[in-house]
């Protein structure tokens, strides 16, 4: 029984330090340096649970419990027995954890940042990957990313139109594409009256830092939508990237348009 009490009473110490490990790791804010934000949260409550898991194991380590089968009378088996000596144990699950917790300097090594790639030329990464996943660019490769759907036009998120329109080489290949897009629809004060804008929010961190990421649209006389500013719509039409003064632009002309269900979330990315 002793033996028992002393294991019960190691195991629910290392449950401990593991999950006090963990705490301490997110309140001293160390957890930035290690996961990313929509994990962090999931690590201090694993720690907690291991801290309240352990308290409770420590706290009845004395308490006799059945192992819920019977046993014959020279049966003397127990379920708590290690195939190492619990001291053993204890120390393979802690010695490891307060050494790294103690020698860590919360970031790389220069030995291991050169391992990972940090003397590399551009050339040599391509070697590894860029070369297949990143094949030269051609309207066809354009085309095979962005099928057609029933009405014959390609879905491209607005982002990418809007990006498109500053890179020379993609914007040659993608112009005079059938395109459909979404987002927000608003009047454009600089164009003439049949052209309107089209956007979305761009947001990195929060509402705080959003900006909105525009294209031109234009629609044929007596076709422009009736809808209230800011009203989300799918678009579609033929995608040109004229020059008119200030730079090229997205232009969209509009052949089919409708209001659509906003996204649930504004920097949600749908299919297009």
């Amino acid at each position: 029984m002793t033996s028992a009490i002393l294991s019960r009473c190691l195991q629910s110490i290392a449950l401990i330090s593991w999950g006090s490990a963990l705490v301490y790791f997110h309140v001293s804010n160390r957890l930035v340096k290690y996961l990313a934000p929509d994990f962090r949260l999931i690590a201090f409550a694993g720690g907690l649970g291991l801290v309240v898991i352990g308290l409770f194991t420590l706290l009845t380590c004395r308490e006799l419990a059945t192992c819920g089968h019977d046993h014959g009378p020279e049966d003397e088996h127990d379920h708590e027995s290690l195939d190492i000596h619990p001291v053993g144990a204890f120390l393979i699950m802690l010695v490891p954890l307060f050494l790294t917790i103690s020698w860590t300097k919360d970031k790389y090594s220069l030995g291991a940042l050169t391992r990972k790639g940090l003397n590399d030329t551009a050339a040599d990464a391509g070697s590894l990957f860029l070369s297949s996943a990143l094949p030269p660019l051609t309207r066809e490769i354009i085309e095979q990313q962005h099928p057609p759907n029933a009405d014959g036009y390609r879905p491209f998120p607005l982002m990418e139109l809007f990006f498109t329109s500053a890179d020379p080489e993609v914007r040659e290949l993608v112009e005079g594409m059938p395109v459909v897009t979404e987002g927000r629809l608003v009047p454009d004060e600089k164009g003439p009256p049949n052209r309107r804008r089209l956007y979305r929010l761009f947001i990195t961190c929060c509402a705080a830092d959003s900006r909105p990421i525009p294209i031109v649209v234009e629609f044929e006389e007596g076709e422009i939508p009736q809808v209230e500013k800011n009203a989300w719509m799918t678009l579609a039409g033929t995608i040109s990237f004229p020059d008119e003064g200030e730079g090229h632009i997205a232009l969209l002309k509009v052949d089919i348009s409708k209001e659509t269900e906003p996204p649930f979330e504004e920097s949600f990315m749908r299919g297009f």
